[in-house]
């Protein structure tokens, strides 16, 4: 009886373990699926563009969370529909920016850059000191990444640094649809109509630039890979593993964006680049690592996030 009470303490105490290093696999599984994804697109790029790549991937997004969230549209009220409008446009811009500047200034910069913007949210009202020096050492990484060269791509930058402003927006917008709509319901009804503003777009581009098969398997890869498998991966994971570290494991995106830039589309980078780009994700770790737990009582969430 003593030693089956002991195996059951044993095996209760590994249970959460076993439980964490499934939610890191989930998460290294879904980082990697994205950058992949996101690589894999780019090789489209000579074909239809960015904005056909775009295009395609907002498409399979939308069919994706469409069929995930079902949301009930009609039953939305006019409160309801204005983040979500605003978000299937932040939707739209993001993945538009993103994929231009991948095409001009490279896969790792770009995540880089973009990643700036989940960070200044984290960073954003708080009056720590730590955080201070976080933020000092993320804008010492932006310095690092943007330092004026005459071979600078500035448009390629500039779009990077929009896709921070649209990823920021998107977390504070997924908020406010959280606290109004269950389940995945406004993300998908964002989803579903950033994939009709890309219709016409997506149109004219494929017309003016005749896909190859392999053009269109690339950029509807980039839409299963960077939305579909992160999505689903992720709910698993934030069933595993604490959000606080979900949150210091995103600090990995712009390292698996440098690895899969330069083993997927043979991107390198400059000593100096890699330098800005581990001061922007230590900053991000320093800050989530030293943030101190509410006391308050968990909530449980409306929804999952949702796939970018």
């Amino acid at each position: 009886m003593k030693a089956s009470t002991a195996a059951h303490r044993t095996s209760a105490a590994a249970s959460p373990a076993r439980a964490r290093w499934a939610g890191v696999a989930m998460m290294l599984a879904s980082g990697t699926s994205n950058q992949a994804g996101a690589a894999i697109g780019a090789l489209a790029f000579p074909v239809i563009g960015p904005a056909g790549v775009v295009a395609v991937r907002q498409w399979v997004a939308a069919a994706v969370l469409l069929a995930v969230g079902r949301p009930r549209l009609r039953a939305f009220t006019r409160a309801q529909w204005r983040p979500v409008l605003a978000l299937a446009a932040v939707f739209a811009t993001m993945n538009l920016s993103l994929y231009t500047a991948v095409d001009r200034i490279g896969l790792g910069l770009a995540v880089t850059l973009e990643f700036l913007g989940p960070l200044t949210v984290a960073l954003a009202g708080s009056r720590r000191r730590v955080d201070l020096a976080c933020a000092l050492a993320a804008g010492a990484g932006v310095v690092v990444l943007t330092r004026p060269q005459p071979t600078s791509d500035y448009l390629g930058l500039g779009l990077g640094l929009l896709a921070a402003c649209c990823w920021a927006g998107y977390i504070l917008l997924n908020r406010s649809i959280g606290r109004t709509l269950p389940g995945a319901e406004g993300s998908a009804a964002a989803a579903g109509l950033s994939g009709l503003l890309f219709v016409p777009v997506g149109a004219a581009v494929l017309v003016l630039h005749p896909p190859t098969p392999a053009a269109l398997a690339c950029a509807a890869a980039a839409g299963v890979l960077s939305s579909a498998v992160p999505f689903l991966a992720d709910l698993l994971a934030l069933r595993r593993v604490p959000a606080r570290f979900f949150g210091v494991f995103m600090s990995v995106n712009p390292v698996l964006a440098a690895a899969a830039g330069l083993l997927i589309l043979g991107e390198t980078l400059h000593w100096t680049q890699w330098t800005g780009i581990l001061a922007i994700v230590t900053a991000n770790l320093v800050s989530v690592l030293t943030t101190r737990r509410a006391p308050a009582a968990p909530v449980r969430p409306r929804g999952g996030a949702a796939p970018r």
